[in-house]
């Protein structure tokens, strides 16, 4: 029904716009408008041409026109409108293909959540459509007519993410040139997406906390105040648990980020929909090249329903996408070289056995260097100084590899 309704509106317009009699009409009105307007600017206009029998019929035409252009803008607005739409329903189909109970259960919390104003966590592995739903949650909310303003946080150099989020004042640092405009006043009424946010600097997550807390933030270089009113969605594929453990990532904040979670499930999760999304990848790409396919090969099905796709529905759009442009017969088959072989058991043990070799290894420097150091950290015969590195570098390792400090003291008491 809404997609009529986009195509309806859309037709409507178009309609219009390619009418000879309405064309003409538009381009009388235009032209007396722009009289009156080269008029005014030239201060060539007379108090009669308001007052007086004989310019009624001039002052009708320029009000007739006046209206015939606010209804053409109008109309083109809300054609812009549809086509919108219509791109927003194209780009959701993608990862909403499929009946499986996972899939259908994000579904279900996504229009839940969507009705409220409450910040959202969405967290899942790279490739399962985590910007889709937060645009679909946005797109459900009391907010739709506001923009929806994503941020990979990811992207953006480390030194500039603030100045990218609350924007900046004029001369703030060395190239700014004049004052910016943030992501976050760019999104004033509607929706903010914080993709990768466990990539942002602790200093950029004390003031996305301050936003969060009390709805409001400054511009980098600036004192003033501005009020946030935005909904913020975030998502991620790390482990945030683990990183407030090594505390590259603060716990406040993720509290105040987890108010509603949703996790994606992988593709290995759904897999009774991996029939249907390659049907639907074959038409979209095989459209596009003219080409017809009438069936995908069993063997080929099998395949791609037994792989784990560790890069999930993105993987799988690539592989379908290069087997459309190689196959020149109308059953689509893939080359299972394209498919990379899973990692053997042992060779797996072997990836995990390393990082505790050398946690392990770094552990037993560090309190080497501490029993020598008679438990000091810093100074001209701490820790810090044998081990060539920062004291503030050390006190968090020492703190992540939960080494009690401590009794190195005791130990050279007695």
């Amino acid at each position: 029904m809404a997609t009529q309704t986009v195509y309806s509106s859309s037709a409507s317009v178009h309609n219009c716009a390619h009418d000879p009699g309405r064309i003409t009409g538009i381009r009388v009105a235009m032209k007396i408008v722009l009289d009156f307007v080269r008029a005014a600017k030239g201060r060539d206009l007379t108090p009669q041409f308001w007052h007086g029998a004989e310019h009624l019929e001039k002052e009708a035409a320029l009000e007739s026109a006046v209206e015939e252009l606010e209804l053409l803008r109008e109309q083109l607005d809300n054609e812009n409108l549809a086509l919108r739409d219509e791109v927003d329903r194209v780009s959701m189909f993608e990862e909403t293909v499929g009946t499986s109970p996972a899939l259908q259960a994000v579904l279900s919390r996504a229009g839940k959540v969507a009705a409220t104003d409450s910040t959202v966590l969405i967290t899942g592995e790279t490739g399962t459509g985590k910007e889709l739903v937060a645009r679909a949650i946005h797109r459900q909310s009391d907010r739709v007519s506001c923009p929806f303003v994503g941020v990979n946080c990811a992207a953006v150099p480390r030194d500039l993410i603030a100045s990218e989020l609350f924007g900046h004042e004029k001369g703030a640092f060395t190239g700014a040139t004049q004052q910016r405009l943030g992501r976050f006043e760019l999104a004033k009424g509607g929706t903010i997406f914080l993709d990768e946010v466990g990539e942002l600097p602790v200093e950029t997550q004390i003031a996305l906390l301050r936003v969060l807390q009390e709805q409001e933030f400054e511009r980098v270089g600036g004192n003033h105040r501005i009020r946030a009113d935005v909904r913020v969605i975030a998502a991620t594929n790390r482990d945030l648990q683990a990183a407030i453990r090594t505390e590259s990532f603060r716990s406040d904040l993720f509290y105040r980020l987890n108010v509603f979670p949703i996790e994606m499930p992988s593709l290995r999760e759904r897999r009774e929909d991996i029939p249907l999304l390659v049907e639907y990848f074959i038409d979209r790409f095989a459209r596009k090249a003219g080409k017809y396919f009438k069936n995908v090969e069993k063997r080929t099905l099998r395949v791609l329903q037994s792989y784990p796709w560790p890069g999930n529905i993105r993987e799988l759009q690539n592989v379908i996408e290069r087997s459309v442009i190689l196959c020149d017969s109308g059953i689509l088959s893939i080359d299972e070289s394209w498919l990379p072989l899973p990692i053997p058991a042992t060779e797996s043990s072997r990836h995990t056995e390393l990082p505790r070799r050398l946690e392990a290894q770094e552990k037993n420097m560090i309190e080497e260097a501490l029993k020598a150091s008679r438990g000091r950290v810093f100074g001209p015969t701490g820790a810090a100084a044998k081990l060539s590195i920062p004291r503030s570098t050390l006190e968090s390792k020492i703190k992540a590899l939960n080494i009690d400090k401590d009794r190195f003291r005791t130990l050279s008491e007695i």
